[in-house]
This record gives C-alpha cells, sequence and structure tokens, in this order.
C-alpha cells in the first residue's frame, strides 16, 4: 500500500527476513525508501527513460532525511522530463578524473621530465605531502577558484612554499587544459603572497670561521664540495653533477656541459689559482668519473655522484656558529634542533657580491657567474657603491687633502 514517505514512515520500517522491502510513495512516482534485512535505509527513484527502466539511488538514511529527498526526488523527476538521465550522469561523473588523477599523469609527463632532478623532486614532494591530501579526491571539473585559494590560504605562514604550491598547481592545471580534461584554470587570478628577496651573504668574518668549520669536518670530500662553491660561485648542483672530464687543470677551465646548468647551455668557467689547487690536490690518480663520489653502492662497478649537501652544510654552519635553535614536541619531551641562518645558495651569491664590492664589473661577474640575462646580474648593482667610494676615497689620499672646519 503506497503512503506518503515522511520521518513516522520511515522510522516505522521494519526489516525482512531476507532481500530487502520497499515503501513507495503515494505523491511521486517511483519514489521508495528501502530497507534491507541488515535494517539499512535508502530513499531510491525508479524511472523510465528512452525506453529503459532504471532505479537511481538518492541517499541513505538519516544522513538524508525523508524531507530532503522528497526535494532531491522531484528535481530528479524534472530533470527526467527533461531528458535527462540521473543514472548515466552519475555514472559519468565517477568516470571523470580527479586532480589525484590529474597529479598521477603530470609527474609521468614529459612536461616534467624536461626539469631538473631537484625541481621533480620538490614537486613530487609538495603533490604528495599538500596538494593530494587536500584536493587529490576531487573531481577536476569540480574545482573552482575558491578551492585553491582556500588551499594557498592555509599555507599563509609559509608564503615562500604557499606560492610554490600555487604555481605547481597552476602547472598542473595548464596540462590538464592540453590534455582536455578541463578548459578553465582555477588557479589563475589567486593572489600570490609578497616575498621578501631572500639574498644574503656571508661576511668576511663569517666566512673565515666557516672556511676553519670545512678544515675540521670528518667528511673532507663534502668539506671540499663546499669549498669549491666558494671559491667558483657554481650551483651546488653543478658541483655535484661535475666529473673530471670537465676540468682542464692546466688552463684552469671547468666546462659545463649544457644538460648540467641551469640555462642548458655549455659554459666555460674560468679557475682561480687557489680553485686549481684544490682540485689538484683532490684529483685521483686516474682522474674521471665524478669530482665528488657517493657512496658505494653494492653490485656497481662506478661509483654515482653525491646527490647532497644538505647535511653537511648544517654540521658546517653549527661549527661555524651560522646557525639558530628551535624546539619541536618529541614524544615524551620538547627536543632543540638547529636550522642553518644563511642557505647553501647563499654560498652563490656571497662569491658575486665580495667581487662586486671590491671593484669587479657587473659585466664580468655574470660571465662568471652564468647568467644569461644582464637584469639578473644587476641584483648586485647596489654593492658597487662600496667600489666605487673606495675609489674616490683615492683622490683625497692622492692630493692629501683634508677638509677644515670653519669657525
Amino acid at each position: 500500500m503506497k503512503r506518503r514517505i515522511v520521518e513516522q514512515t520511515i522510522k516505522r520500517l521494519k526489516p525482512p527476513a531476507e532481500g530487502n522491502r520497499i515503501a513507495w510513495d503515494s505523491e511521486i512516482p517511483g519514489f521508495g525508501a528501502r530497507i534491507t534485512a541488515a535494517g539499512i535505509i535508502s530513499f531510491i527513484l525508479d524511472y523510465r527513460i528512452f525506453g529503459r527502466q532504471r532505479r537511481y539511488t538518492i541517499g541513505r538514511y538519516p544522513e538524508l532525511t525523508a524531507t530532503a529527498a522528497r526535494i532531491d526526488a522531484g528535481e530528479l523527476r524534472a530533470k527526467i522530463r527533461a531528458g535527462h538521465d540521473p543514472m548515466e550522469e552519475r555514472i559519468h561523473s565517477r568516470s571523470e578524473p580527479t586532480l589525484g588523477d590529474l597529479a598521477t599523469a603530470y609527474l609521468e609527463s614529459a612536461r616534467l621530465r624536461s626539469k631538473r632532478p631537484h625541481t621533480v623532486r620538490d614537486y613530487t614532494r609538495m603533490i604528495d605531502k599538500i596538494i593530494r591530501p587536500e584536493l587529490g579526491g576531487l573531481r577536476l571539473k569540480a574545482i573552482g577558484r575558491r578551492d585553491v585559494e582556500a588551499l594557498h590560504g592555509s599555507l599563509k605562514d609559509t608564503p615562500y612554499q604557499a606560492n610554490r604550491v600555487l604555481a605547481l598547481l597552476s602547472s598542473m592545471f595548464s596540462f590538464a587544459i592540453e590534455e582536455k580534461w578541463i578548459i578553465e584554470n582555477p588557479a589563475r587570478g589567486v593572489q600570490k603572497y609578497h616575498e621578501e628577496k631572500r639574498e644574503n651573504w656571508l661576511s668576511v668574518e663569517q666566512i673565515q670561521r666557516f672556511r676553519k668549520a670545512l678544515d675540521q669536518y670528518k667528511d673532507q670530500s663534502a668539506a671540499n664540495a663546499l669549498r669549491l662553491l666558494l671559491l667558483t660561485g657554481s650551483r651546488a648542483g653543478e658541483a655535484l653533477k661535475a666529473t673530471w672530464e670537465e676540468f682542464d687543470l692546466d688552463r684552469g677551465v671547468w666546462t659545463t656541459p649544457t644538460h648540467h646548468t641551469k640555462q642548458k647551455k655549455t659554459e666555460h668557467v674560468p679557475l682561480s689559482a687557489v680553485a686549481v689547487d684544490l682540485l689538484k690536490s683532490i684529483r685521483p690518480v686516474k682522474a674521471a668519473g665524478p669530482l665528488f663520489p657517493g657512496k658505494v653502492v653494492e653490485g656497481e662497478k662506478l661509483r654515482r655522484a653525491r646527490v647532497s649537501l644538505k647535511r653537511p652544510w648544517l654540521q658546517a654552519c653549527k661549527a661555524a656558529g651560522l646557525v639558530e635553535t628551535y624546539t619541536i614536541q618529541g614524544k615524551h619531551r620538547k627536543l632543540t634542533r638547529y636550522r642553518a641562518t644563511v642557505r647553501l645558495h647563499d654560498l652563490r651569491h656571497s662569491y658575486a657580491s665580495h667581487l662586486v664590492s671590491n671593484g669587479v664589473g657587473l659585466q664580468i661577474v655574470g660571465k662568471l657567474m652564468g647568467h644569461v640575462q644582464a637584469s639578473t646580474t644587476m641584483r648586485y648593482a647596489h654593492l658597487q657603491d662600496e667600489a666605487l667610494r673606495a675609489a674616490t676615497n683615492q683622490l683625497a689620499s692622492i692630493i692629501q687633502f683634508q677638509s677644515k672646519r670653519t669657525a
């Protein structure tokens, strides 16, 4: 017997001994409440469209109330009259890719294979630690600008990371557009956080302390890698990927191949006499293979290059007093941890900054640093003031000019 399905109707439903039982609504055609032998109640809608009989599950009680289910059933009947098939649309929706599917495809794409290894590592970490947990289960077409803004806003305490995640999301959505999964980029137009330029450089006194710390460091191979960065201003990745075949120590030239440089072009870097002496002191009898070998891998005949200087850098900074302390909550007590107050990349800034402040022209420094754009070197332009001031002060000493105070 049909009856109007309301809350009281649901409460009076009795589970069958087996299978399921359906109570049909007296007003909305095809709308009913189904109860299984286990006592699980769901709201359903039977309908016929394009000659096919369908049964659509609207939702489960009590997550969905009888009143809400009646409203949904009425809206679904209106869609059916307009020629829409709710069951077909649900099946199609479930087959649509999620952001998690996009992330997997993006990490396997040619777009990412062209990136440098450390960039791939950073992207993978951001996707696995931040993006997937927050947005991975959402359908791509359901993600809007507000979702991206919410994720970006949740990272406001770390603005640099927040902006990197935003840039990565934008790149992922652009890839999805190329693959014709979506037609708009929901990350476009999201306001980035302001970033202060993180250009720090070590003073002469700090460099001396750092040098002494390297002299006392137990892993001298890592110490030599850090010394080379300080003496050449090269990027850490370029130094770690370097092989002995790239160096002509008689001419004092380091030729870095295209696949080792950020700008993807061959560079011929002149080496200082001190850098040449350093390399000669560590050159093996058979000068071949990586400049700074990593750990021996069992079963491999050739040693791979060292992949990171993160730990040696932190330990050397700690010995040189270039760290600050912070605490974290351990399992039983608070633990003290250290972080460097300067970055490994700041060795590169230190190299350029000291050259410029001691009178070396920006064009020469740019060539030594491998800068393609002159604007990149211009960040050190303000340091020319010291060299220019020293130069103009020479005139006073040459003509022995002294200022006189008037009474």
